[in-house]
């Protein structure tokens, strides 16, 4: 059935029976490619029969379809006529993994962070209705999105303006890991209604079909069941703030999929379709490590075992060493916002429950959370990936540097991360983060120096600021540690030539270019800065003044970063005829392929690096 679809539309040429074949041909297809590439798999396997589901009676590009997240949309991709370019998904130039609107005119809205569709899509509705138009609008959201803020906000305000619009709660108990909370268990008592549902309507039909009693019977029944149904299950929450409630309903058989979305486009106002399905279905291995293979690196189908060994990481040492620093200082605690296994906190989990505090997907709350910890004496540390602590800014200014609190914000993924791309590059946070009054902002050069910076972050009493890469460390190995101190940077090398000023992984990078222009007998003087906020000015003036050469190195924005903080010093300074560049990524988004590809792309390679230094010397 695969072959049969080339484009958008091409689902509804195929009965139920041919439907069905397809869903398994779709999943063995995805299986092999995510196989090969890595990728997102538990999630799409997860949502094939919805998917076609949802191209089968909705009109696409006319009615639209807005995937919160939107990891889960490989077999959308594969309807609406993008099969074949699947292959290279994730990879430099190929597809990318999440919607993408340059991609096809079925893409309506770019999604890549969680708890974005209902919003979006209501937008889209309310648009539709001022231009006079009748299209449908879709938002497929999970139960671990639903957890957002924002998600809860949007709910909120299609209750009560009643726009015709449907939310498809794709429940799978999980995000990326366990789900929490009490929307969870909100959800829980409402996946219970099931079973109950089904054995409710065999009843029904055996006591009607008995004679002149029947009917009468079960009247009685249905008045008396409403009033004990009113003391025992709770009100149900989404049918108190304005929608209908459809559900639950099998997320993986076709017909009840279908007669439930064809139900929905003809009810008015605002219909919330509850849909179970199980993450990994159909591959076994995915069914029972649904966390694991939610993002995977590429792996044998037959042993699910990855293909590369994973080395040891930033994550892994991340919390080892905060389970040491946990061991010796009982007012340290551990808070994350769904990413648990992610941010390398699942052995301080076990290790320490009381201790330990998942909010869900819920950033704002985490850090406004860990804010009014800290005012109480509790030592907070709150790792949450680069790109999600964008969705909370306001806390980090507002409830922790503005009130001088002692949050520990460990910024994971920050950098590149590569296949992902655009939306989880993490290329702003510094310069984010330097804005704000008040944080203190460092950034490891390997494992040694993260374990050093996070010991001394825990006895500071001030907000602070700690960033690192995904994956491991560079090949170069660093001999030399000098213990942390308040602003202070690391002289690695002393030379006469030039200053190489460099932050976290990059100064790897800097090193991979001295033992090039040693070569070319450059002495350069390379330092790591250590601290981006606040600037080692004294350190770094005297190199300047020395070399009068600059080359400053980091993995984030042009704007606002370690380059901007050394062209400030230099202006302050009153520091005449010196030549800087300035290496960092430039002021886009940065698309997705391989941290490797981007890097020469972008010249942030140690090579391109070495090219301008010899072209500067010559043009001296």
């Amino acid at each position: 059935m695969l072959e049969k679809i080339n484009k958008t539309g091409d689902i509804k040429k195929l009965n139920i029976d041919e439907q069905k074949i397809l869903a398994e041909e779709i999943r063995k297809y995805i299986l092999e490619i995510v196989s090969n590439n890595g990728g997102h798999l538990a999630s799409n396997l997860g949502v094939v029969e919805l998917t076609i589901a949802l191209h089968s009676i909705f009109n696409l590009p006319e009615d639209k379809i807005v995937w919160d997240v939107g990891h889960q949309t490989y077999i959308h991709k594969i309807l609406t006529g993008r099969k074949e370019q699947l292959k290279n998904i994730r990879k430099l130039d190929g597809l990318a993994g999440f919607p993408k609107t340059n991609e096809s005119n079925a893409d309506c809205f770019n999604t890549g962070h969680s708890s974005t569709s209902i919003s979006a899509a209501l937008g889209m509705a309310r648009a539709r209705d001022i231009e006079g138009k009748n299209n449908n609008v879709v938002a497929v959201i999970g139960d671990g999105a639903l957890t957002g803020g924002m998600a809860l906000e949007a709910l909120n305000d299609a209750g009560c303006s009643q726009t015709r619009l449907t939310v498809i709660l794709n429940d799978n108990e999980m995000s990326i890991s366990k789900n929490i909370g009490g929307i969870n268990m909100l959800l829980s008592k409402l996946r219970t209604k099931r079973s109950y549902t089904k054995s409710n309507v065999s009843m029904k039909n055996i006591i009607n079909k008995i004679p002149v009693v029947g009917k009468p019977f079960v009247k009685t029944v249905q008045r008396v069941k409403r009033s004990i149904k009113q003391l025992i299950i709770p009100k149900m929450y989404f049918e108190d703030i304005g929608f209908r409630y459809l559900g639950p309903v099998d997320g993986h058989n076709l017909e009840e999929l279908e007669r439930m979305l064809k139900i929905s486009k003809q009810l008015e106002g605002p219909v919330l379709i509850h849909v179970l399905t199980k993450k990994g279905k159909g591959y076994e291995i995915a069914e029972k490590n649904p966390d694991k293979f939610h993002a995977t690196a590429p792996f044998d189908i037959k042993t699910g075992k990855t293909k590369t060994k994973k080395d040891k990481d930033y994550s892994k040492v991340f919390g080892d060493k905060l389970i040491e620093l946990a061991n010796k200082n009982e007012k340290i605690v551990a808070i994350t916002a769904a990413m648990k296994d992610g941010t390398g906190l699942k052995e301080f989990a076990n290790k320490f429950p009381k201790r330990f505090f998942d909010v869900g997907i819920a950033e704002q709350h985490a850090l406004c959370l860990a804010a009014g910890m800290a005012s109480q004496g509790v030592i907070p540390v709150v790792p949450i990936y680069s790109s999600f602590y964008q969705r909370a800014y306001d806390q980090v200014i507002h409830d922790i540097a503005l009130q001088k609190l002692p949050v520990i914000m460990c910024v994971d993924r920050a950098g590149i991360v590569g296949a992902d791309g655009e939306t989880h590059q993490g290329t702003l946070d510094m310069a984010f983060f330097r804005l704000v009054p008040n944080l203190t902002i460092m950034a490891p050069k390997d494992f040694k120096e993260l374990e050093d910076m996070l010991e001394y972050a825990v006895n500071l009493k001030k907000p602070v600021v700690i960033r690192y890469p995904r994956g491991g460390e560079s090949n170069e190995k660093f001999e030399k540690h000098e213990n942390i101190r308040q602003g202070k940077a690391e002289i690695l090398k002393r030379g006469k030539d030039i200053s190489i000023i460099a932050i976290g992984k990059t100064v790897s990078r800097a090193i991979e270019v001295v033992k090039m222009l040693e070569k070319e007998k450059m002495d350069a003087e390379v330092i790591n800065a250590r601290f981006l906020k606040p600037l080692d000015i004294e350190a770094i003036k005297k190199s300047i003044e020395k070399t009068r050469n600059v080359i400053t190195i980091e993995d984030g924005t042009i704007i606002n970063g370690l380059g901007t903080a050394t062209k400030e010093l230099i202006i302050n300074e009153n520091m005449e005829n010196i030549k800087i560049k300035s290496y960092a990524y430039p002021d886009e988004f940065i698309k997705h392929g391989s941290v490797e590809k981007l890097e020469k792309i972008y010249s942030q390679d140690a090579k391109s690096i070495y090219e301008y230094i010899l072209k500067m010397r010559k043009e001296k």
